[in-house]
């Protein structure tokens, strides 16, 4: 189905009425395509998106293959990747271009930021897995995907995961993710089945960070140092889909993660991931991190209600 998408300013508990116009005979203005995703064949196969205020990765089956051949460049992973931009104009296609071509490359932040977020095995930032006898279970990379939609306004896609195993139990996993204009969150909406609930996971890389959580908002946060500044994770769950949090600390390297635990309903879950880096100056420290998680979670939880008069 296609969606007319706006984006209105309005107040909590107010109204406001708009009227559809129809134009002829009049150009089509040009607009940037602020929320852009893609399958990056040239870099092995990630799958990219990005809006005006971050950027993610996820890795594809290709690279799964290599790790698996012991041939160089690949990775196992089906955690997420973040990009950390400064910028508000898009940058995928800009920094996979310079790393392919040999004349610069995305760990390098050459003023509009770079990509030095280590992810490895862990949950990345909104990775998913299912615990089991105390044990926690992941898939391995995206085996399928297609991109729904790219524009100034809302970028969304497929990811479909190979049957994985939860000792001994087979589950499935599928999902559609979105980000929005002007949001720091991806939405996360995941059909899966074997499994009642799962668990969506933040990296703690050195463990050098705090780990907080707010039951009543649905959010559990991740704050850490991060080379010469600083970093906000999140999850962040409407109130149907969440169960508790839990902080996991192991010896054995990228599996600590903070998790937020998800009911699995009509084998469905809805969940937001993302982040904030100080460079970006969109938060200056963790207490104007955790104050737009809280507004953040008051918005999905009590979205607008939009009626259409013929």
């Amino acid at each position: 189905m296609d969606q007319l998408l706006f984006q209105p300013k309005i107040n909590p508990n107010s109204e406001k009425r708009y009227k559809l116009v129809k134009i002829t005979n009049q150009k089509i203005p040009k607009s940037i395509e602020y929320c852009f995703s893609r399958f990056v064949p040239e870099r092995t196969d990630d799958y990219a998106w990005e809006n005006d205020k971050v950027a993610f990765r996820v890795y594809g089956p290709t690279a799964q293959k290599m790790i698996e051949n012991n041939i160089p460049g690949g990775t196992l992973s089906s955690g997420v990747d973040a990009w950390l931009k400064k910028v508000e104009y898009p940058i995928i296609n800009k920094w996979y271009k310079k790393t392919t071509n040999g004349t610069g490359s995305y760990h390098e932040d050459t003023g509009e930021g770079l990509d030095n977020f280590h992810v490895g095995i862990s949950r990345g930032v909104g990775g998913i897995a299912v615990k089991n006898e105390g044990k926690y279970y992941f898939s391995k990379n995206f085996t399928e995907w297609k991109t729904i939609t790219t524009g100034p306004l809302r970028t969304s896609f497929y990811l479909k995961y190979e049957d994985w195993d939860v000792n001994g139990n087979k589950v499935q996993e599928s999902r559609i993710i979105t980000l929005d204009y002007g949001n720091n969150f991806s939405k996360f909406n995941v059909s899966f089945k074997g499994s009642d609930t799962i668990a969506a996971g933040l990296t703690l890389h050195e463990k050098d960070g705090k780990v907080t959580n707010s039951k009543s908002n649905g959010w559990v946060s991740y704050y850490q140092p991060h080379g010469k500044s600083e970093i906000g994770t999140a999850i962040i769950a409407p109130r149907a889909y969440l169960i508790n949090f839990e902080t996991y600390n192991t010896n054995i390297k990228d599996l600590s993660n903070a998790y937020c635990n998800l009911n699995v309903i009509n084998n469905n879950i809805v969940y937001y991931a993302g982040f904030g880096w100080k460079e970006s100056k969109q938060f200056k420290n963790q207490q104007e991190w955790e104050s737009y998680l809280n507004s953040f979670s008051k918005k999905i939880n009590n979205p607008m209600t939009v009626l259409l008069d013929k």
